[in-house]
């Protein structure tokens, strides 16, 4: 039976998910999108994501792709079908048409994350779900001093999570800067993959030692010194998920990472990929 690609365009709130990834003992995005999908199609179907984002953490953009065998229903519509069928927590954003052997992983070229941060005294309840709230407000010039040492190829090990399995911890990072939008800090980083926690680390890191330096120069040095020197224990903390988005995912040339492998063809998730 002739099958034809799919490829989803995904936003979820990650509060009350235990992660993109299907696992045994937590509710997953991996998991309620693929119930929904095997109610239309009448049996599983698999979905891959662009991103395994972590417990908590949100997406606007990520990107999932599946096969489907389906014929009579047109790619377009399978936005409103899963919609009918998801919890108000995951919405579908787009259904397009996708190359016969496309991966949402391993094709990917670029994963762009946002992190907001909202400062000052004054806790919203609201929005302290989708932000980490802090009493202070960063100086902004320390905070891209240490962001701009970030951009390039480096081996990002002092940044990796200790449960990181990645074969390879050199990435490539194409953006990293903040801005302030009111209250709100923003993070922007953007690479063609992530370590494990890896984005939460920069954060929670840039934020300890901004409150540590007393100039641009000396933020900098020391950034460049715990990026080198490779040792997580140097680095700052983890800031919490709440404050982490997958903003979105390109797909292009792939100008740092390497081509697919044996084993990373259609329908196998399960092959490494140290620099998808």
């Amino acid at each position: 039976m002739s099958t034809k690609a799919v490829q989803l365009v995904v936003a979820y709130d990650g509060t009350d998910f235990g992660g993109w990834q299907r696992q045994k003992n937590a509710r997953s995005v991996q998991e309620e999108l693929e119930k929904a999908l095997q109610t239309i199609h009448g049996h599983p179907v698999k979905l891959t994501g662009a991103g395994r984002t972590d417990a908590g953490v949100h997406a606007l953009g990520q990107v999932a792709g599946f096969f489907s065998d389906i014929p009579t229903i047109p790619i377009e519509r399978f936005k409103v079908a899963l919609n009918s069928l998801l919890p108000k927590d995951i919405r579908v954003m787009s259904a397009s048409p996708a190359p016969g052997d496309f991966h949402a992983r391993f094709d990917a070229s670029l994963r762009r994350y946002r992190y907001f941060v909202l400062c000052g005294s004054r806790q919203d309840p609201f929005r302290n779900r989708y932000a980490w709230c802090i009493s202070r407000q960063p100086a902004l010039a320390k905070l891209n001093a240490m962001a701009e040492v970030l951009v390039g190829e480096h081996d990002f090990s002092a940044f990796a999570s200790a449960g990181d399995s990645s074969l390879s911890r050199s990435r490539f990072v194409q953006e990293s800067y903040f801005w302030y939008e009111g209250e709100s800090l923003v993070y922007q980083v953007a690479a063609n993959a992530f370590l494990w926690r890896m984005v939460r680390s920069l954060v929670g890191t840039m934020l300890f030692f901004e409150a540590k330096t007393s100039s641009q120069a000396e933020a900098s040095d020391l950034m460049r010194g715990i990026l080198e020197g490779g040792d997580r224990k140097k680095a700052g903390p983890t800031a919490p998920p709440e404050g982490l988005f997958l903003w979105n995912v390109e797909y292009g040339a792939r100008l740092h990472g390497h081509r697919r492998r044996k084993g990373q063809e259609r329908g196998d998730t399960m092959a490494a990929d140290e620099v998808s």
